[in-house]
């Protein structure tokens, strides 16, 4: 008895994250909806990650912090996080005046270097 192998490649399909595009300024009344949006993509892919295509949502104001803070405890309740593409200069700035921390594409993690930047050695170092 022999069974087929499934369609795509597991390794790599179980690593792309969903991605949520945020439209224009959003309203209060539509928070709990993106709110299950994201519980569905979480529920339904297999990475833990859903990006939020931040790029539209208009000048950075409290409503999207109010906003983001939400969906990223959505996506927490939900085992996942939200990682923010498309966030401009202002938006970070405010999102660190409130002390929220989001994980942004194109940034390097924490404790990860930076692509090509390479650690000084001191000559007096003992060799590891």
């Amino acid at each position: 008895m022999s069974s087929g192998r499934p369609a795509g490649l597991p390794h790599v399909d179980a690593e792309i994250p969903a991605v949520l595009v945020l439209p224009g300024p959003v309203r209060r009344d539509e928070v709990p909806g993106l709110c299950a949006e994201v519980r569905a993509l979480l529920e339904g892919g297999t990475a833990g990650v859903v990006v939020c295509d931040v790029g539209g949502i208009g000048p950075p104001g409290l409503a999207a912090v109010d906003l983001l803070a939400r969906l990223e405890l959505a996506a927490r309740r939900a085992g996942g996080r939200i990682r923010l593409r498309g966030a401009g200069p202002a938006l970070h700035a405010l999102l660190d005046l409130v002390g929220l921390r989001f994980q942004v594409e194109g940034q390097a993690e924490e404790r990860e270097p930076a692509l090509g930047v390479e650690e000084a050695v001191e000559s007096g170092d003992p060799a590891v």
